[in-house]
């Protein structure tokens, strides 16, 4: 795999979970991460500060587990949110349609039970805490500083524009942002995720510090968040 970062990083073997099963758990799990990615991803958080890490944008856990693993590792608290019943593409009659996880009594796309089953399995339930709501709910009452914040919720402009403004604003000074799906041509991908990318690069307070595939990880650099 490419290196994720254009500088020295700390080695990631160091920071492997104890129980290497999680990984393969993990790579069991529904989701849409590569495994180039998962190990950037990886990577990326292992370079970050015990703290409060937060995921936005969970689906069945995939990235969950990955983040969770190396919280586990280094002492960290990983909270990840999402109201479970789906993006637009997982919707009946989209390309990314799973009807395996939906739910018979409401009809409507139910990631939640998966989820736990995930962290059950990979032993994480007290270094993950799972909240379960919409990012603008959750944007209302959020207030604790974050050390890594990993943006993978909604692709819609509006919704990816209002979590990047309302969640990056709590990343510490020197705390890391990771971006997925960020797609410099629109012919491999849609333009939310870079658009965001772009916003946090331009106004400052972020600078790139690593990619893998469509995996961007950025470092807070300055106030004020734009």
């Amino acid at each position: 795999m490419p290196a994720l970062w254009r500088a020295p990083v700390v080695e990631v073997r160091a920071r492997e979970p104890r129980n290497p099963d999680i990984l393969a758990i993990a790579d069991a799990v529904k989701g849409f991460l590569p495994s180039d990615e998962a190990e950037a991803l990886r990577t990326a958080a292992a370079s970050a500060t015990a703290g409060v890490w937060l995921e936005i944008g969970t689906y069945c856990g995939k990235s969950t587990l990955h983040l969770g693993s190396v919280a586990a590792a280094v002492g960290a608290h990983l909270v990840t949110v999402d109201h479970h019943h789906g993006s637009e593409e997982n919707q009946p009659g989209w390309e990314w349609h799973d009807a395996s996880l939906v739910d018979p009594h409401t009809g409507r796309l139910e990631t939640l039970p998966a989820l736990r089953h995930a962290l059950a399995d990979a032993g994480l339930e007290t270094t993950v805490s799972v909240v379960v709501g919409t990012t603008s709910q959750v944007a209302a009452w959020w207030s604790t500083p974050v050390q890594f914040l990993f943006l993978d919720g909604n692709h819609t402009e509006a919704v990816a524009q209002h979590d990047y403004e309302h969640f990056a604003r709590h990343v510490v000074p020197g705390g890391l942002l990771a971006i997925h799906d960020v797609f410099p041509d629109p012919a491999d991908g849609g333009r939310p995720p870079y658009d965001v990318f772009r916003r946090a690069l331009d106004t400052g307070a972020f600078a790139e510090v690593g990619q893998q595939g469509s995996l961007r990880v950025l470092r807070r650099a300055a106030d004020p968040i734009g």
